[in-house]
C-alpha cells in the first residue's frame, strides 16, 4: 500500500543574498522555534535527511532550515533562473513524502538560543553543548532579548538568522546565518541596523558589534 502523502504547497523567495534562495511550505519543518544550518553535507548526515537530499545537487553550498522554510545556497556553476523551478518541485515532493526535516541537531551546529530552548523543553534526542569560549556576563539576558526582538524577525524574512555568540570587552559576538551569511548586505546591516540598536538601547555597556564565525 502506498504512503499517503501530505499536501504541502512550496513556493521559492528571494532574499538580499544573490547567492541564497528561501523555500517556503505551508507547514513547520523544525519544531519548537529552532534553526540549524548545515555548511558540509555530512553535518547533516543523520540530522536532516532533507538536508542530505539536497546535497546531492552538485551546486548547492549550503542548507538552513528553520520554522517553516528552508534557505539553499548556490555555488556560481549555475544561475537561479537554471535551477530554483527543479529544486522547489524536489523540496515539495519530499515534504510531501516527510513530516519533518530535521530529526536530530549535533551540539556543534547548535546555536545558543537553541540550546536555551532545548534546556527549557527537555527536548529528547538533542544534546547540548556549553559555549566555553565567551564567560557568561550580566549583559547576555538583555542583549539577546533585543535580538529576538527586534533583529532575528527581519532577517528571519530574509531567510537568514542571528545568533548571539558571547559578549566580552564592550563587544557583541554574533553568528550570521542561512541568507545573512556572506550576504553582501550584510555589513551594512551589522553595522548601520544591528551595532546602532544595541548601542542606542545599552550606550554604556556596548560599543560594538562583530559577526563571528562558529
Amino acid at each position: 500500500m502506498d504512503k499517503k502523502k501530505i499536501p504541502t504547497a512550496v513556493y521559492a523567495e528571494m532574499t538580499p543574498n544573490p547567492a541564497t534562495m528561501k523555500f517556503v511550505a505551508d507547514r513547520l519543518l523544525i519544531s519548537g522555534g529552532m534553526q540549524v544550518e548545515y555548511k558540509l553535507a555530512q553535518e547533516a548526515k543523520g540530522s536532516s535527511a532533507l538536508a542530505e537530499e539536497l546535497f546531492h545537487f552538485p551546486f548547492v553550498k549550503s542548507v538552513f532550515i528553520s520554522s517553516n522554510y528552508v534557505t539553499i545556497t548556490r555555488d556560481e556553476s549555475l544561475d537561479w533562473d537554471m535551477i530554483v523551478m527543479q529544486l522547489r518541485e524536489y523540496v515539495r515532493e519530499w515534504l510531501m513524502e516527510n513530516e519533518i526535516a530535521v530529526s536530530t541537531i549535533p551540539a556543534s551546529l547548535m546555536s545558543r538560543e537553541t540550546q536555551q530552548i532545548i534546556a527549557d523543553s527537555n527536548t529528547p534526542n538533542i544534546s547540548k553543548s556549553e559555549n566555553t569560549v565567551f564567560a557568561p556576563s550580566e549583559f547576555d539576558e538583555e542583549i539577546i532579548f533585543l535580538l529576538n526582538e527586534y533583529v532575528r524577525p527581519a532577517v528571519e524574512q530574509d531567510g537568514g538568522a542571528i545568533d548571539f555568540v558571547g559578549y566580552d570587552n564592550k563587544k557583541v559576538y554574533v553568528n550570521m546565518r542561512g541568507a545573512c551569511s556572506g550576504c553582501p548586505s550584510s555589513t551594512a546591516t551589522l553595522k548601520g541596523g544591528i551595532e546602532n540598536l544595541l548601542k542606542a538601547k545599552l550606550p554604556d555597556a556596548i560599543e560594538e558589534v562583530i559577526a563571528k564565525s562558529v
